[in-house]
């Protein structure tokens, strides 16, 4: 006579089938273990290359910085060829050489900027929105800083629509932004260029109420009268 067979709970279940797995995993360790030391000596290695990876880009990012700082007295004295191409028979790079040595470093990408900008100085607006566009940095500041610097060329060129929408998203990167309604007001300026009105109206209501202490802020009056 067949005894009734009792009903596992569904711990019991679970700690057999924890036992099952336990010596399963012992069979394929014992069958297996030469690949499992291969399988663990590949993730170590990996993780060692890693390591040394982000120990490298430090060090590039570190070098890019060094470099930066040493010729930022020439952009900030407006030697921007200069700043460009470094000085010959000197150990001070140009900003042209540490984004090409160190571009992919946040520190090369902010020299993106400074080049960028140097050459919006001497005219050659081709090179400078090659390197705003360029721009891939994590820097809020300077993420709308390129936004700001591609707008400024596309106005000049009376591209008027994306220049205002360039703007814009220039003074929306950041809440702390302090050049925010300057970027909104040279927004507004290229809205009404294209016969946008409503946005500019907009965008120079905005800066009255939010930004009534800067310096904009007493030059959108004369604007909003003519609405």
């Amino acid at each position: 006579m067949l005894t009734k067979q009792k009903k596992l709970s569904k711990k019991e279940i679970k700690q057999d089938k924890l036992v099952e797995f336990y010596y399963k995993s012992v069979a394929f360790y014992e069958e297996n273990k030469n690949k499992v030391y291969i399988y663990i000596g590949v993730v170590v290695v990996a993780l060692f290359a890693v390591y040394l990876y982000l120990n490298y880009r430090s060090d590039q990012n570190k070098e890019a910085g060094e470099k930066l700082a040493n010729v930022m007295d020439l952009f900030d004295n407006g030697a921007f060829l200069e700043a460009i191409e470094g000085k010959q028979g000197t150990n001070l790079v140009g900003l042209k050489k540490i984004v090409q040595d160190y571009g992919s470093t946040e520190n090369g990408e902010t020299a993106k900027i400074y080049l960028a900008d140097s050459y919006a100085n001497l005219g050659k607006l081709d090179e400078a929105l090659k390197y705003y566009e360029d721009y891939d940095g994590d820097i809020e500041m300077y993420v709308a800083t390129s936004l700001a610097g591609q707008a400024g060329i596309y106005s000049y060129r009376k591209d008027y629509e994306k220049a205002a929408e360039l703007y814009l998203k220039a003074s929306r990167v950041s809440k702390n932004d302090i050049l925010n309604p300057d970027y909104m007001y040279q927004a507004a300026l290229n809205y009404l260029e294209t016969g946008h009105k409503e946005e500019a109206k907009d965008l120079f209501e905005t800066i009255k109420h939010d930004y009534k202490t800067s310096d904009v802020a007493s030059k959108v009056n004369r604007y909003l009268t003519d609405f």
